[in-house]
């Protein structure tokens, strides 16, 4: 058993849209990344994508044009294949959990972040 302060972790980086892994849960990675302005609409074709507000409040637009406004302590699980993007008009930060492997750019142009462990 290890405990992680994700607040430590945050502050060890700067950078937006830069996911780093803070552990391991069957087969996820549980990361947490800070976002400022607009990542790119896209969708992940094989799993689901889960957001939870740390600091900040995020809005997560769907290409239908509905949109979902997080707050911290609020989660949002976006089905897979559903076609999203994440936006934040100031810092916010936010603890993600995906599958190892999978790019957080989804089937976007953006390439896909490295994401470190930390």
């Amino acid at each position: 058993m290890k405990k992680v302060n994700l607040a430590e972790k945050l502050s060890m980086f700067s950078s937006h849209w830069d996911p780093h892994v803070v552990a391991n849960y069957n087969g996820n990675d549980v990361m947490v990344v800070k976002f400022t302005g607009e990542f790119p609409f896209h969708k992940h074709d094989t799993t689901d994508d889960f957001f939870l507000i740390l600091e900040g409040e995020v809005t997560l637009d769907g290409e239908d044009g509905d949109a979902v406004t997080l707050g911290p302590g609020e989660l949002c699980v976006v089905p897979q294949g559903m076609v999203h993007r994440p936006r934040a008009t100031s810092e916010a930060k936010v603890l993600l959990i995906e599958p190892t492997g999978e790019p957080n750019s989804g089937d976007s142009d953006r390439p896909a972040s490295a994401k470190p462990s930390i």
